[in-house]
């Protein structure tokens, strides 16, 4: 074994006196190098991308959320509410009533979505850290109604906090049937905004923030809620209190983590990580080939060697380990290369940010990288897999065919 590896490391690093061999194999190298870099470096883009997307969701999305499996509200049980606060992990619950209206600011118009929510929504989520002006405030001491507004509705509307003027906001009225009496068709109410809010555009084009009364005097519903929003303790085990939540909602209703509540999103996100993987595991496979011709050159020029060996006493299995390992040697430099070069420019990018965003947002300014080490055991594990493949079939075929010529020779 180190005297085969000995013998693969001197014809590696050794000039061949055919220049075209040097060259292969400096190409071969360089392909499983920038392959294997250019995994690091998109991975860890997506790792950054998914941790990105899922703060943003997280801002808006509860730990668990309860919703009706049938219809738009449900009416919640006041002694089953009493025992979800009770549950041991459950910091808190909001509960919230959502519908579409049509607002009016000044002249301007605009559908989006009305949101009513009580005074535990902070602490469900983490919307007011995400004022872009004025403050979440939904109600002032003096019990004066207030809306926040998303980003995307206020540019719609020309609307900024300037408590002149109100948001009018209009909801069909559940008895006006189908009558063409347009003036009582909607119940119209009107509130000033207090804050405007950004997260993400989707959010920012649809959300306004009421007051749960006002929204339940707007929409005529008294007593029925959208979703039952849960806040998790920090040390809560988050399948066991969904289980506990679970057994007192889960007959009737729909009960759904953060996960399954952007679930198609999640499942894109992972299938594009999986079709890039394969694309440029594909393309490393490609650059591999190089690896055969290089091989297939040196196993002609070390003809001489070859019998040299043989008349020595080597065999035939030693004089393929020396060729197979000069191959594995190969994909270990380059995969050792790619790997050093991709932490350097993830490490760059983190640190400093150089490849920037063409984008006015204030979320971010620069690519998101993180770095995780799951990557860096399954890549390199992966391209070594691909490049002993690589060196090991072909150095089995060619020095069967050759191996086999000179010993039907030397019995002759």
């Amino acid at each position: 074994m180190k005297l085969a590896l000995y013998i693969a490391k001197r014809y590696l690093f050794a000039k061949k006196s055919r220049n075209a061999i040097n060259v292969i194999s400096g190409v071969s190298v360089a392909g499983v190098t920038v392959g294997t870099m250019a995994l690091i470096i998109i991975l860890s883009v997506f790792n950054g991308l998914e941790l990105l997307v899922t703060a943003i969701f997280n801002t808006f999305d509860p730990d668990l959320k309860i919703t009706a499996a049938e219809g738009k509200t449900f009416i919640p049980d006041t002694a089953r509410l009493h025992r979800l606060s009770r549950i041991d992990g459950v910091s808190c619950y909001s509960l919230t009533l959502e519908e579409n209206a049509y607002l009016k600011y000044g002249d301007r118009e605009y559908i989006g979505t009305i949101k009513g929510v009580d005074e535990n929504y902070v602490r469900v989520t983490g919307i007011d850290s995400t004022m872009w002006e004025g403050e979440f405030l939904l109600t002032s001491e003096n019990m004066r109604p207030w809306a926040v507004a998303g980003l995307g509705v206020a540019n719609h509307l020309g609307m900024r906090v300037n408590f002149v003027t109100p948001l009018f906001i209009y909801v069909p009225r559940k008895s006006a049937g189908s009558s063409m009496d347009y003036e009582n068709a909607f119940i119209r109410k009107y509130i000033f905004p207090s804050g405007i809010f950004q997260i993400e555009q989707t959010y920012d084009s649809k959300y306004v923030y009421l007051p749960l009364d006002f929204t339940r005097e707007l929409i005529q519903d008294e007593e029925g809620v959208s979703s039952i929003e849960i806040k998790l303790s920090a040390n809560a085990d988050a399948n066991r209190v969904r289980k506990n939540v679970n057994s007192i909602f889960g007959e009737d209703l729909v009960i759904r983590n953060r996960y399954e509540q952007q679930e198609i999103f999640y499942k894109v996100m992972r299938s594009e990580r999986l079709a890039i993987f394969m694309i440029l595991t594909l393309i490393i496979i490609i650059a591999s080939f190089n690896i055969v011709g290089s091989l297939t050159m040196l196993i002609i020029e070390k003809e001489r060697d070859i019998e040299i060996l043989r008349s020595l006493g080597a065999d035939n299995k030693l004089i393929r380990k020396i060729f197979i390992f000069e191959g594995w040697l190969i994909s270990i430099i380059g995969t050792a290369a790619g790997v050093i070069l991709g932490f350097i420019i993830c490490w760059i990018q983190q640190e400093y940010g150089v490849v920037r965003l063409n984008t006015s947002t204030l979320i971010m300014e620069s690519y998101p990288v993180v770095m995780k080490a799951r990557d860096f055991i399954i890549i390199p594990a992966t391209v070594l897999l691909i490049g002993f493949w690589a060196a090991w079939y072909p150095v089995r075929f060619l020095t069967r065919k050759y191996l086999g010529k000179h010993e039907k020779g030397s019995d002759t």
